[in-house]
């Protein structure tokens, strides 16, 4: 079976933007390497990644809930329906083998603290975190600052400047662990 590499992001990012290029790129480099993706499955950075993926020979789970009367992308190959946001962000980081945050706002900033949390709390093991953007990067170094204070692990999660780094990164950290 394929490692899954859940993508979060920002839903608001339309086809001539940057962060859906990003995004794109992300995903079918991927699918590429040998990855599949899972996202929530709307649109902006979810529809980007998942129609790279596709295009690149992957699968892309979307994991949807019916808060926004919004329905999946075309790019999804296979809807895991939640009904609650919890619920949501709880199967999205289950079905991860590995985790990627683009740019996004406050739901994005929501995925990240909690999948960090589950491994900062032995909630699950540790899986690999790959954050793309400045505001990660500043988030992110804060972050373990804190973390350092408090005597916890702190590189759990990773902060890349390109979208080959986070590919490399993930099939570094990946390459022998059981899927």
């Amino acid at each position: 079976m394929k490692k899954i590499i859940t993508i979060f992001g920002s839903s608001k990012p339309i086809n001539n933007e940057d962060q859906y290029h990003i995004a794109y790129n992300l995903g079918k480099k991927l699918a590429i390497n040998g990855f599949d993706i899972c996202t929530g499955g709307f649109n902006g950075v979810m529809e980007a990644a998942s129609r790279g993926a596709v295009e690149g020979g992957g699968e892309a789970i979307g994991v949807t809930v019916d808060l926004w009367g919004r329905h999946t992308n075309v790019y999804i190959t296979k809807e895991i329906k939640c009904i609650t946001l919890f619920e949501r962000i709880d199967k999205l980081i289950g079905l991860g083998d590995g985790f990627v945050v683009l740019q996004g706002g406050t739901g994005t900033l929501l995925e990240l603290a909690a999948a960090w949390e589950y491994a900062n709390k032995d909630l699950m093991r540790i899986k690999p975190v790959a954050c793309h953007s400045s505001i990660w990067k500043t988030i992110v170094s804060e972050m373990n600052q804190q973390m350092k204070l408090e005597g916890r692990p702190t590189d759990m999660v990773k902060a890349f400047n390109t979208i080959d780094e986070i590919v490399q990164y993930l099939k570094e950290s990946l390459a022998n662990t059981p899927s």
